[in-house]
């Protein structure tokens, strides 16, 4: 069985090598995107009571990348927390190009030799 990961710099290693396909990441993007749209937009007209459904489509994108793409499970049902703070985090790292830099240097220090 394998040991519960405890601070959040081991997390976030895991969490790219768990996201090291492109399609995985735009989709993760694509799917955060638009659930952030479709909240500000309920929150906008006064149906904020239609929020879960903007986590709903945000993770909809997420989850089919998880199990068809990248054939894993997605870390959201064991680290929530940090696998939401870290799908921004990626995001980030994505509009500022150093994504795919990142997953080089975490693949490559997890790859045996």
């Amino acid at each position: 069985m394998k040991e519960r990961i405890s601070t959040y710099k081991d997390f976030w290693d895991f969490y790219v090598r768990e996201h090291s396909l492109p399609m995985t990441r735009l989709l993760h993007f694509v799917g955060t995107t638009l659930g952030l749209l479709l909240l500000v937009w309920f929150i906008w007209r006064g149906t904020w009571y239609y929020f879960p459904l903007s986590l709903v489509i945000g993770y909809a994108f997420a989850w089919f990348a998880h199990f068809v793409i990248e054939k894993n499970r997605p870390a959201t049902f064991k680290y929530p927390f940090w696998s939401f703070i870290s799908d921004y985090k990626m995001m980030w790292y994505m509009i500022t190009g150093r994504m795919s830099a990142e997953v080089d240097r975490i693949t490559a220090r997890h790859t045996p030799h």
